[in-house]
């Protein structure tokens, strides 16, 4: 029944694959890009220079884009966006200007936990309480408790934004990534969402540059296998950051006694 389970998932899942090449979802002004390979970044003589330069190039040919935190003067986002192109200013400059653009269209400074009281009441997706041993905020998705069926993506998409800012918070001096866990145990069919996995990635790599550290994919039963499969190939090298474990492994190698998510003490 397992297999046959995956089967129709699979086939089911393969009908909503598309290209993960630049595009526009127009329900959302999302731009989804393409994953490139991950390269070592190369630390140049003086970063100061190339912020400023990145600055006046904003200025420039993008002067309609905010200022201020997250905006276009931003010296921290510039600095985080020119690591990601390895210090690159014109390539730094085309993706951090589209970041901008999508935090407006997106409304990401509007959002609020006023906003999502009636999703995070269902607890299936939370900033931990604590740290990891490697000091990283931790994001925490419970995927038995999401239906992709009943609800709205462009909510469940803004509540991911709205959870990775609150995560970024948590940061000193926003330094830092972010640790994802995906608890799968009791995963069906039924909350399997293949738009929801692209999109998490797509934002990571086109938004928030370099501030995934890793994820989690604990206790995958045999029906998540063809999701994986679908999505796997979208992430390219990105794909290195997801590890399968256990229950175990995550209480032993991830968080001390006292600092372990309550899911995963029993």
């Amino acid at each position: 029944m397992a297999a046959a389970a995956a089967l129709r998932l699979s086939h089911s899942l393969r009908n909503s694959l598309f290209a993960p090449t630049l595009r526009t979802n127009k329900s959302s002004n999302l731009l989804f890009c393409k994953f490139s390979t991950v390269n070592k970044i190369l630390q140049p003589n003086d970063p100061n220079k190339l912020i400023l330069d990145v600055k006046e190039k904003l200025e420039k040919d993008h002067h309609r884009l905010p200022v201020g935190k997250n905006g276009r003067d931003d010296e921290d986002m510039i600095l985080w966006f020119l690591k990601d192109r390895k210090f690159d200013v014109e390539a730094a400059v085309a993706k951090l200007s589209k970041a901008i653009k999508w935090r407006q269209e997106f409304g990401v400074s509007e959002l609020s936990e006023e906003s999502f009281k009636r999703i995070a009441g269902t607890g299936k997706a939370y900033i931990h309480e604590n740290l990891d041993v490697n000091g990283r905020p931790v994001l925490i998705v419970v995927a038995s408790k999401h239906f992709p069926a009943k609800e709205d993506p462009i909510e469940n998409q803004k509540f991911c934004a709205f959870l990775i800012e609150k995560a970024l918070k948590r940061l000193p001096n926003e330094e830092g990534e972010i640790l994802g866990i995906f608890d799968l145990r009791g995963f069906g069919i039924e909350n399997a969402d293949l738009e929801f996995l692209k999109f998490m990635f797509d934002v990571f790599y086109c938004y928030y540059p370099r501030r995934l550290g890793q994820v989690l994919y604990v206790d995958a039963p045999f029906v998540f296998q063809p999701l994986w499969q679908l999505v796997k190939p979208l992430l390219k090298s990105y794909a290195s950051l997801v590890r399968f474990c256990s229950v175990d492994t995550v209480r032993k190698e991830y968080f001390t006694e006292a600092t372990l998510p309550t899911i995963f003490r029993d």
